[in-house]
């Protein structure tokens, strides 16, 4: 059967696609130059927001490599046209990655945009991750803290464009805009393999053109040419190109001829393999994730978003007026 390459995108002269070829999740996974030693582990919290439909159920469970969240029931006919309030649903993982210990969370947002006005579910994302935060300025202002303290913080928020191919959407631009200055937002096309290779070349400059029309603050990979290291430089400047991330989801295996185990979507004129780097970006994705960027997401969250809550948080304090709120 052959393989549909719908991802095989002009690639740029600075890009090593070689290099990522080696980020199968169903392989040994090469260190990490920002790995810091960790004997007892590493925290590590994402969030998960997007329309129904989008495959977030599918996408957690191929990430965690289990099982993670069931499958989604299909609701009664009679009840279809009742909205669905949002709610956020912690899920927590025991992984290993590179030999080190992840207690990873993934905290899914189901109802997230299935209404009219969405205005609610922004409050609801903004709420939710600011409490964070204040658990966290709560436990640093304690003249005894507890050692047993965990933090809560989401580090990354992993947001769903739908592939509609028209570019972002108002409620995509609202809600990134809204969380953008208190989570890393990493923006991703889901169902990516519902676009031929033209029109989703075409879907990733748009998003990426709204993001910078609409002054969206994403996660884009910072780093610094003279203070970084001639890697560092390299890896985020490859990333940064990717986005956004254009994933595929899949739970179930197939038997490849050499013996291994492949995570494939077969179609009638071929298939999907979705830990092949030249078919779409789940591999990236997952390895800069739960490898590479792991520190450096904590370290933003904690070192800029975090103390800049705080900051304004301690500053409304004193004039005692309320924390402003975007727009």
């Amino acid at each position: 059967m052959p393989i549909f390459p719908y991802n095989s995108l002009p690639k740029s002269p600075t890009f090593h696609f070689e290099k990522f070829q080696s980020y199968n999740s169903h392989q040994t996974r090469p260190g990490s130059h920002r790995w810091k030693n960790a004997k007892k582990g590493l925290q590590f919290t994402v969030m998960t927001v997007g329309c129904p439909g989008l495959g977030r159920t599918t996408f957690i469970n191929t990430l965690c490599e289990k099982s993670v969240l069931p499958a989604v029931e299909v609701g009664s006919p009679e009840t279809a046209h009742e909205e669905q309030p949002m709610t956020f649903k912690p899920y927590n993982v025991e992984m290993e990655e590179d030999g080190i210990k992840i207690a990873f969370t993934v905290i899914d947002t189901p109802g997230f945009g299935n209404g009219v006005n969405n205005e609610e579910h922004f409050k609801q994302i903004v709420h939710y991750l600011e409490s964070r935060y204040e658990e966290t300025l709560a436990e640093e202002t304690r003249i005894k803290r507890n050692p047993k303290f965990k933090d809560n913080r989401v580090h990354a928020l992993l947001y769903f464009i739908t592939p509609t191919g028209h570019g972002l959407r108002e409620l995509d631009i609202k809600l990134m805009k809204r969380v953008g200055n208190r989570v890393n937002v990493i923006p991703i096309i889901a169902k990516s393999d519902s676009l031929t290779v033209n029109e989703l070349r075409d879907f990733k400059k748009r998003v990426m053109e709204d993001i910078d029309q609409f002054r969206i603050p994403i996660y884009n990979f910072p780093y610094d040419a003279e203070e970084d290291d001639e890697e560092t430089v390299e890896e985020n400047k490859e990333l940064r190109n990717l986005l956004p991330f254009a994933i595929v989801g899949c739970e179930e295996e197939v038997m490849h001829d050499d013996g291994s185990l492949l995570r494939v979507r077969n179609y009638p004129w071929g298939r999907v393999e979705i830990d092949n780097t030249e078919h779409c970006d789940f591999a990236r994705l997952r390895f800069m994730l739960l490898n590479s960027h792991l520190s450096d997401l904590k370290e933003i969250t904690h070192d800029i978003l975090y103390e800049n809550y705080r900051t304004e948080k301690l500053s409304d304090e004193q004039t005692g007026e309320p924390m402003a709120v975007d727009a």
